[in-house]
């Protein structure tokens, strides 16, 4: 089941369960759609990967299946993935 993090990893805006902005990657990584279309390239900085726009949860499963409460922030800051 999907966290629905809370956040843009980027940049720290607000992605609320039902927000149609958040993007993920298959890792779950969470980041806005003006973070992903811009400063990412449309390629997730942790894993090289692509993303998607995030569902949905249905309003009335929130109750039973709770969206995330742990934020997560790029400590280093975020851009582009380096090549190793």
């Amino acid at each position: 089941m999907l966290e629905l993090r809370p956040n843009c990893e980027c940049c720290d805006r607000d992605l609320p369960p039902e927000s149609p902005d958040a993007m993920i990657c298959t890792f779950e990584c969470t980041f806005c759609a003006d973070c992903v279309a811009g400063i990412l390239g449309g390629a997730c900085p942790n894993c090289g990967g692509e993303f998607v726009r995030r569902p949905v949860r249905p309003p009335a499963l929130l109750g039973k299946h709770p969206a995330s409460t742990r934020r997560v922030l790029k400590a280093e800051g975020c851009g582009p993935l380096k090549a190793a």
